[in-house]
């Protein structure tokens, strides 16, 4: 696998003032006003950073398969043949469309027309723009929802009204899995560069106990946290994972040194595999 050319500082500070920018225009914006702010800043987000790596990964192919067969894995562990599959910030839609070869039907949400322009569409792929809060489809319907560094990019007032709606799509027994990166090892946004916690589109970083204990209001019957190695995906109880958070918090500077390096990045990464009763 090929990696992106490093971007230079004056790369990075451009990306980094523009994304605080427009992020903050989303931390101090109303509820009526996300409801059109959320596609409008990422598509001037991509429009004004050409660089940016989320555009990068599209252009490389390489890059982009290795990031899907990963998560074609662990999606193949709990959806049925045939089953419903639902992917929150479905981006380019490229998973979508992979999972599509199993499912019966993909649903693909994006806040951004922007990101999903260009993108694959299978007979049974439908494309929604919403609102970064709703999900307008059959309620009851998904056996298996999906998101990978999404949680993070929700105004706090809006992520338990999405967890809300995601449950409320999911069929008895069907899954949210989420991946989020965990708040004691980040930032993890291009603020990382500049800043000691995130200030850019992730308007908030979670922990483990954090997203158990939304996930749970928002009427999960059982979280777990998972692991994909080696083709294999296996779940834990979330309270191993929370159990390191805590013990790497108690340490202090040197807990949150242990948490940025690459192992423990790997560990406290958030994973979450939410089940409807």
């Amino acid at each position: 696998m090929t990696m992106q050319p490093a971007r230079t500082p004056e790369q990075l500070r451009r990306h980094y003032e523009i994304e605080r920018r427009l992020a903050d225009r989303l931390r101090r914006s109303t509820r009526e006003e996300r409801g059109h702010l959320y596609s409008e800043v990422y598509d001037e987000l991509f429009r004004t950073v050409p660089d940016h790596p989320q555009l990068s990964w599209r252009a490389d192919p390489r890059i982009r398969a290795a990031r899907i067969e990963k998560h074609l894995r662990t999606i193949e562990r709990f959806l049925p043949e045939g089953g419903t599959y639902l992917e929150v910030g479905a981006g380019d839609c490229a998973l979508a469309a992979r999972v599509g070869a199993r499912a019966g039907r993909v649903y693909a949400l994006e806040v951004s027309e922007r990101i999903a322009t260009g993108a694959p569409e299978p007979a049974n792929l439908e494309i929604v723009i919403t609102d970064g809060r709703s999900v307008p489809v059959v309620p009851g319907s998904v056996h298996v929802a999906f998101s990978d560094q999404l949680m993070e990019h929700l105004h706090p007032d809006d992520a338990a009204e999405q967890l809300a709606n995601i449950h409320r799509a999911l069929a008895p027994g069907g899954v949210y899995l989420c991946i989020t990166p965990n708040r004691l090892s980040g930032p993890h946004d291009i603020s990382r560069c500049f800043d000691p916690v995130a200030t850019g589109f992730h308007l908030r970083e979670y922990s483990n106990g954090e997203l158990a204990a939304l996930m749970r209001d928002a009427g999960f019957a059982k979280v777990r946290s998972f692991l994909t190695v080696r083709r294999r995906t296996v779940t834990a109880p979330i309270e191993a994972a929370v159990g390191l958070e805590a013990s790497l918090r108690a340490s202090g500077t040197l807990g949150r040194r242990l948490a940025r390096t690459r192992l423990g990045t790997g560990l406290l990464g958030s994973r979450i595999a939410a089940v409807k009763a």
